[in-house]
């Protein structure tokens, strides 16, 4: 990636105009490379980790408690960590709110200097081949933010225009309303004029037609990327442009913004991550994916509520018809999809990218208490395990059918013991926060103590959850198949039956898996070599004939 293509994205974005202000920055980014001497990353490692997604205050109280808790992550079979909110807030917004954004919170350090703390921490993860990446709101900032704190003390201040003000509430009246039920306007009045936000009304959106903004954001990738952090999780990628008379999401000029994001990245550490949070349908989250200029990799969002729904219908039929090339579009060959069961926001239920009737269904199948719903209906806070009715055959099946599908797979703090819903922390953040949002019900703290005791009893619902994920994740570590392969559908008369094989080169995988709590007995035509692994399944290996019990699955190796 050479200098004259961030140059040209430049150009594109600003009409040609602020180039003294690009020439300093050119000259900044330059000297930063030489400055910076960061390791190299292998191309394309994305493809092959297991990602783990954490609070770090909520999984062990600070980066010294993560630190400590590096080989239970090791054991459990992660190789990549992706720390959510870490950033100085005031945490309204769970730490998606910034007000500083070169700065970790203060008591993720142990008040002690950031330099040392987490420059050691990030040390001891590489050194255990662990991969780091962490979240960067990048729409929009903190209410307490000091850009926004200047731009609210007149019209003449020079943050003024860092955010959008307006005279009345009624610019950009086509933009949905993201947080329908909890916010009423995208509009806040402040004094005597308007500022436009998205999400809560205290992460007012910054306004990326002003130059300085877009280097501001740059120049704080480029502080993290010489810390050596592996990549960033880009918040709330679709709404960073603006535009009258629409709906201010995906806008043509939004992709030149992530474009140049990508080249100076790419300039200064080619293979850095940038992970696009779109909560889209396929065919507009690719789009993220550029020709390979833009995001590395970005969230398949409706394969996580059809899987739901294939459970609830035991049937096949809601993955492979979202996987299908008519849903899912073909992607560049570095590009890669993230995939997850359970995150640290709801199971969505977003028509932006499921059917009124799926939503529907979902909802009424999954939504087993009301104070799980979120949005009126537009989505259910739960953990997996609550969701599964905590049945460990339930919990294991899920998780073959998501870590064995195309895909960077991503595993939420907690899920892998079958972590519950915390209705003390959910009360608790009602109280902090002023607003009643539902999603902190699939947060909450980590009691290592009680946990301890629960691993080391075999027979105890969480050593089970453990013991299952974990021997998944390790053997698919194994296989280059899974994150990098093919997928080949392979028919049967049985909807329930859910059977595909993943090839990379000379590594093939067979995968099946019943869907139904129904026994399946399966006339295994193909030619297998060995069980990779398996749960409620007996495989006569003489008469070719397998017997899948509920929620049964197996991968054999060809």
């Amino acid at each position: 990636m050479n200098i004259k293509n961030i140059i040209s994205l430049w150009k594109e974005i600003y009409n040609g105009n602020n180039l003294e202000e690009l020439d300093g920055f050119i000259d900044e980014v330059v000297e930063f490379k030489e400055n910076n001497k960061v390791p190299v990353l292998s191309s394309e490692w994305y493809k092959d980790v297991t990602v783990y997604s954490i609070y770090v205050d909520l999984f062990n109280k600070n980066f010294q408690g993560l630190e400590s808790k590096l080989d239970y992550l090791q054991e459990l079979g992660v190789s990549c960590l992706w720390l959510l909110p870490i950033l100085d807030s005031p945490g309204r917004d769970a730490g998606f709110d910034i007000k500083d954004y070169k700065k970790i919170r203060p008591d993720l350090l142990d008040f002690k200097p950031q330099d040392e703390v987490f420059d050691a921490f990030l040390q001891k993860a590489h050194d255990k081949g662990i991969k780091v990446i962490f979240d960067i709101a990048i729409n929009h900032t903190s209410d307490e933010h000091p850009w926004f704190q200047e731009s609210r003390k007149s019209k003449d201040n020079p943050y003024r225009n860092y955010y959008i003000w307006n005279k009345d509430d009624k610019k950009y009246s086509d933009a949905r309303l993201i947080f329908y039920g909890i916010e009423e306007s995208n509009w806040k009045k402040d004094g005597e004029e308007y500022f436009f936000h998205r999400f809560f009304d205290f992460q007012p959106d910054l306004n990326y037609r002003n130059p300085k903004v877009l280097v501001e954001m740059t120049r704080n990738f480029m502080y993290w990327l010489s810390k050596g952090v592996d990549g960033f999780r880009a918040d709330a990628i679709p709404y960073l442009w603006k535009e009258e008379g629409t709906d201010c999401e995906n806008l043509p000029m939004t992709h030149t913004v992530v474009k140049f994001f990508r080249a100076v990245l790419d300039f200064i550490r080619p293979n850095t991550l940038l992970l696009a949070e779109a909560c889209q349908k396929p065919k507009d989250v690719v789009k993220y994916f550029g020709n390979g200029d833009e995001c590395h990799a970005g969230y398949h969002f409706p394969l996580m509520p059809q899987i739901y729904k294939a459970l609830g219908k035991k049937s096949k039929l809601p993955i492979t018809t979202t996987l299908s090339k008519e849903i899912t579009p073909e992607i560049p060959d570095a590009s890669q999809w993230f995939t997850f069961l359970r995150c640290h926001d709801e199971l969505s239920l977003e028509l932006v990218y499921v059917t009124e009737e799926d939503r529907k269904y979902i909802h009424q199948t999954y939504c087993k208490k009301p104070e799980w719903d979120f949005r009126l209906g537009q989505g259910i806070s739960s953990r997996l395990a609550e969701l599964m009715d905590n049945d460990i055959d339930k919990i294991a099946l899920i998780y073959s059918v998501m870590l064995s599908l195309p895909g960077t797979p991503v595993v939420y703090y907690g899920d892998e013991f079958g972590k519950q819903n915390d209705e003390v922390y959910y009360k608790e953040q009602i109280m902090l926060t002023g607003k009643d949002d539902t999603r902190f019900l699939v947060r909450g703290r980590i009691d290592w103590a009680e946990l301890q005791v629960q691993l080391v009893d075999p027979n105890s619902f969480s050593s089970q959850v453990y013991g299952k994920l974990s021997f998944m994740l390790k053997t698919r570590s194994q296989h280059k198949a899974f994150g990098r392969g093919s997928i080949n559908w392979i028919e049967n008369d049985n909807k329930s039956l859910l059977i595909y094989s993943r090839d990379y080169g000379n590594d093939k995988i067979l995968v099946i898996q019943n869907l139904s709590d129904n026994k399946i007995i399966y006339n295994l035509e193909q030619s297998v070599s060995e069980i990779l692994l398996s749960n409620n399944c007996l495989w006569d290996d003489k008469k070719n004939l397998l017997t899948l019990d509920r929620y049964g699955y197996i991968w054999f190796k060809f």
